[in-house]
């Protein structure tokens, strides 16, 4: 008797200890981990050729999945290279340097070649605080399938937290709720051409060996291959969403002038008039320098995770009101 109720605690025990799994939420299945290997092709150390000590640095890695359908022809290898190029082109005003760390190739498990990015948000943004206030209170949480994506394929490594990762995959979507009509909202998947995962939206919910992820899916047309990865890139390190100046963050917002929104703008503006930008870009915990010895002396770590208003931000931050298109009578 006495066993049999020392079991029945112990089984008590072991289940409150464990999380209930959702239906919405599968359990992780057995993850194969990528098996990598450098393309010897490329020339690391050409490409870094502009890399200087002493200034601000990006560490970037690439994934470029060798079992792509034959159909797939958005990213290419040579089209991932040029839109990097690009981007140390439309970065170098700003006094950061993109340093290539690798371009790897392999077989990743087919299922990966298409992912949800996030789970379907269930509580949308109202009038009462701006869309960086909601983030951190309802952060975005990554899909089982796409955290066990990532798992396979991010090597581990100390510096996970630090470094960027392009990854090419065939393709991403990004869920998100839109208001409708009246006091209805309806939830809309986006096909992304690039996704970054940025803190802001994400917070504490990204594993640290994640947090570095970006997205990359089309590169076809011109001005996707010039500004993609610059820009989700952009999200990532200066941590802020669709926004120029006076133009308030959204999911989509399409005008010309910064880089942060969909258009031909490259600008990454400084100031107050253009939302701290550059400053929050040079705050950046993704970027080192390297010292007299050659170590990478490290920007100073997220005091809360990495939402838009991080006390690491101090005044660099926009303390806009919130908006909704919903009828105020209703």
């Amino acid at each position: 008797m006495k066993r049999l109720i020392y079991l029945l605690v112990s089984i008590s025990i072991i289940g409150c200890n464990q999380k209930p799994s959702s239906p919405t939420q599968p359990r992780s299945v057995n993850i194969d981990i990528v098996s990598w290997h450098e393309v010897d092709t490329i020339d690391i150390r050409a490409f870094n050729s502009d890399v200087l000590d002493g200034k601000p640095t990006l560490d970037v890695g690439v994934y470029y999945p060798s079992n792509f359908d034959s159909t797939f022809d958005k990213v290419t290898l040579s089209r991932m290279m040029s839109s990097i190029k690009a981007a140390k082109e439309i970065y170098q005003p700003t006094g950061v340097q993109i340093n290539l760390l690798w371009v790897k190739t392999g077989k990743i498990d087919p299922r990966y070649l298409s992912i949800q990015a996030n789970e379907v948000p269930g509580i949308p943004d109202t009038e009462y605080v701006n869309m960086y206030v909601h983030s951190k209170r309802h952060p975005a949480e990554l899909t089982p399938l796409a955290k066990d994506a990532f798992t396979s394929m991010i090597e581990p490594n100390v510096l996970n937290s630090k470094t960027v990762y392009l990854i090419a995959l065939q393709d991403v979507f990004y869920p998100f709720l839109e208001v409708a009509e009246g006091r209805n909202w309806t939830m809309k998947t986006v096909r992304t051409g690039g996704l970054s995962f940025p803190t802001y939206s994400y917070v504490n919910t990204i594993p640290e060996s994640l947090r570095g992820v970006i997205t990359i899916t089309n590169l076809k047309r011109l001005d996707r291959l010039r500004s993609t990865v610059a820009h989700e890139i952009g999200h990532k390190v200066m941590n802020v969403s669709h926004e120029y100046k006076s133009t308030d963050p959204g999911h989509e917002i399409y005008a010309e002038g910064g880089l942060m929104l969909y258009g031909d703008g490259e600008d990454i503006p400084s100031g107050k008039e253009g939302r701290w930008h550059l400053e929050r870009l040079h705050l950046s915990p993704f970027l080192y320098q390297l010292n007299d010895q050659g170590e990478k002396i490290w920007n100073e770590e997220y005091k809360e995770g990495g939402h838009y208003y991080d006390p690491l931000y101090g005044d660099k931050v926009i303390r806009f009101k919130g908006k909704t298109e919903i009828d105020p009578n209703w």
